[in-house]
C-alpha cells in the first residue's frame, strides 16, 4: 500500500480532513480537529502511526513484528505500523476504522453530530 491510496482511504472517512501540522512530509489525518492518523515517508518506506485502545495495542505488537509503539507520539496510545507488506490491506484498512471511531466517539456530542452530518 502506497502512501497516496493510504491518505486517500483515510480521506474518505467522513468529515476527514488532511493537515500538515507536523511539516509538508507528515500528513495528519482529523477528524473534528482531533489525529487518528499520521502518514509518513522516509526512505521508501511508508509507515502510519495510529491512535489505539492500550489494551489492542500489546496484542497488536504481539501479532506482528510490523507493528511497534508509536513513532514520537504517547506509547500507550499509538501504534506505528510499518507498511512493509507484512500486514494485509483488511487488516491496515480495520487498524485505520478504529481510531476513526475512536476519536469520533471521544467528540463533544455538537461536534460529533456536525462531523456525521457534514
Amino acid at each position: 500500500m502506497h502512501l497516496q491510496r493510504l491518505g486517500e482511504f483515510c480521506l474518505q472517512k467522513k468529515s476527514a480532513i488532511e493537515d500538515f501540522t507536523f511539516g509538508d512530509d507528515i500528513h495528519v489525518m482529523k477528524i473534528g480537529g482531533k489525529m487518528f492518523a499520521l502518514i509518513s515517508e522516509s526512505d521508501s518506506r511508508v509507515s502510519i502511526t495510529l491512535k489505539c485502545q492500550p489494551e489492542i495495542s500489546e496484542h497488536l505488537h504481539e501479532q506482528n513484528p510490523a507493528v511497534k509503539t508509536g513513532y514520537h507520539m504517547n506509547k500507550v496510545h499509538w501504534n506505528t505500523l510499518e507498511i512493509d507488506g507484512s500486514i494485509p490491506e483488511e487488516m491496515i484498512n480495520e487498524l485505520v476504522d478504529r481510531p476513526y471511531r475512536l476519536v469520533l466517539k471521544g467528540l463533544k456530542k455538537a461536534e460529533r453530530d456536525r462531523s456525521q452530518n457534514a
